[in-house]
């Protein structure tokens, strides 16, 4: 699998584009982020909230990866963070975090969660 970030708004998951945030999980598989979980309890999608993440935790994992856009909006909440104690965390913008993904996700079971916009 292979992730690009090729600028505001798309990312590219082995070549197909996306114009929205995306979740990919350690088996491969991509969906779209629920962002909505966490919006109608924030009135923002850029805070990582328990509930949304919760929604992504059906796959084991060893490292979890958050791009936080392309300007850092996007944040694990603390009691986020707490769901996933004992596991490696990174929250980088999202064009660091795709590099990040591009160079582990084959010897470690990675969990990312990409916002693509700001």
């Amino acid at each position: 699998m292979r992730l690009e970030f090729p600028g505001f708004g798309r990312i590219a998951v082995n070549g197909r584009i996306y114009d929205h945030d995306v979740v990919i999980y350690p088996s491969g598989r991509v969906e779209m982020r629920k962002k909505w979980i966490s919006k109608e309890k924030h009135g923002t999608s850029h805070r990582l909230d328990p509930d949304e993440l919760r929604e992504y935790l059906g796959e084991d994992f060893d490292v979890l990866i958050v791009g936080t856009g392309a300007w850092g909006r996007l944040s694990l909440l603390p009691e986020s963070r707490e769901l996933v104690k004992g596991r490696e965390i990174h929250e980088l913008p999202t064009g660091e975090a795709v590099e990040l993904f591009n160079e582990i996700h084959r010897n470690r079971r990675t969990l990312a969660i990409l916002h693509v916009t700001c």
